[in-house]
């Protein structure tokens, strides 16, 4: 491992980007999502409390850049588009499930805006 001058380790750049990539706002969730099954547009949408369309449309573009989501149209009457993770994706599952594991034990649960509004 390097270390800095100061003998601290070194940030790995690596580490750095992909943290960066996964810690950006919504991408967790979606990834949490897709893990479950392969998702239309609308249905990651009613999954992901406060999302906005745009932003979920943002972010699979990002996830299909990076490789980690794959869009699939579905040549139907309607057209349908479906959303899955791909291999490199689905390697996330360990690292996103002991997260939600430790959210679980750590993190306070907390009211939802939704909730608060219909007080």
């Amino acid at each position: 491992m390097k270390e800095t001058a100061s003998g601290t380790p070194a940030l790995c750049t690596r580490f750095h980007q992909a943290s960066e990539l996964i810690g950006r706002r919504w991408t967790g969730a979606i990834i949490f999502v897709l893990l479950q099954k392969t998702c239309r547009f609308a249905t990651l949408r009613d999954a992901i409390p406060d999302i906005t369309d745009r932003m979920l449309s943002e972010r699979l573009q990002e996830l299909e850049q990076e490789g980690l989501v794959e869009r699939v149209v579905v040549p139907d009457t309607p057209v349908r588009v479906q959303y899955s993770l791909t291999k490199k994706g689905k390697a996330l599952a360990e690292p996103i499930n002991s997260l939600a594991n430790w959210a679980e034990k750590y993190v306070p649960l907390q009211e939802t805006k939704s909730k608060n509004r219909k007080r």
